[in-house]
């Protein structure tokens, strides 16, 4: 059994682990509101965006010299999967559960005889995902949104996605992330960005079609590469409340845990003090009988 030092030890370990888990749940907390502000802002924007261009990609399928981003490549042998993951741990189940579906993925695309290749944006999707698909992986984007995400960053994944797609490195991109609901719960989200996803109700006969002032070309080219920046960053804003919810129940339930462990430490300890009171007694009172 161990001393009484020792026990001492344990417990003075698990009080300084406890007030940095408790430090950090004040800290996720408090960035969880702003986080959370800012990914409730954007979903209009980028949800009516991706609306629209999924309504044009519709009615552009199919067409000559429809725009490569809107059309895609006529293909879909070769897959871009874009993971987006954090870049610290620390945070419950956030990091696994989008490399569990990223991994699901995988080995239904790979079933099916197409290429996959992989982007890697956050170190911990990264470092999950190369021990078993480490030759997949092509490309890892990390430290972003520091000191605070900003559309800079989607900028730089964006412009590293349209980057593979003019060199012809792939036909379908998906991301994958997790969709803030609440700080306990965080819905894991694929979403194909290149080419928009077209949806499956059409538009209505006689539906009035789109009108592009200047003109078309001119329109598409520049709206275009912001929608998929526009989606990017909603899925880094999405991920950024995911991880900070995610941090904040995983440190209150281990400061949680380090209580209970610290109150039965502390029971263990007071049960070897008076186990160790009542031998001395009995050994006092048994030399004193001897006597």
């Amino acid at each position: 059994m161990a001393s009484l030092k020792q026990f001492r030890l344990r417990i003075r370990s698990v009080q300084s682990t406890q007030k940095i888990t408790k430090a950090m749940k004040m800290v996720a907390a408090a960035k969880l509101r702003r986080a959370q502000e800012a990914a409730l802002a954007a979903r209009p924007y980028a949800t009516a965006m991706d609306r629209m261009m999924a309504s044009l990609a519709g009615a552009m399928q199919g067409k000559a010299g429809a725009p490569r981003l809107l059309a895609g490549t006529g293909d879909d042998k070769v897959h871009l999967l874009v993971v987006a993951t954090a870049d610290r741990g620390l945070c419950g189940g956030f990091n696994s559960s989008i490399v569990r579906e990223a991994r699901r993925a995988v080995r239904t695309l790979l079933g099916e005889g197409k290429t996959v290749k992989i982007l890697c944006v956050g170190r911990k999707g990264r470092d999950q995902l190369r021990r078993d698909y480490g030759s997949l992986i092509i490309d890892t984007i990390s430290d972003l949104g520091r000191p605070r995400l900003g559309f800079a960053d989607a900028t730089t994944v964006a412009a590293r996605i349209v980057e593979l797609f003019d060199a012809n490195e792939f036909d379908v991109a998906t991301i994958f992330y997790n969709r803030f609901r609440s700080a306990i719960s965080q819905i894991v989200t694929r979403q194909q960005i290149v080419p928009p996803a077209v949806p499956e109700q059409t538009a209505p006969a006689g539906a009035a079609p789109y009108e592009f002032e200047p003109d078309e070309e001119t329109i598409l080219k520049e709206l275009l590469p912001r929608n998929l920046t526009v989606q990017v960053y909603r899925a880094l804003l999405e991920n950024a409340a995911s991880e900070q919810g995610a941090r904040m129940t995983a440190m209150d339930n281990a400061t949680r845990n380090a209580g209970d462990m610290i109150r039965r430490l502390t029971l263990q300890m007071n049960r070897t003090r008076q186990a160790a009171i009542t031998k001395e007694l009995i050994e006092i009172i048994s030399g004193a009988e001897a006597l």
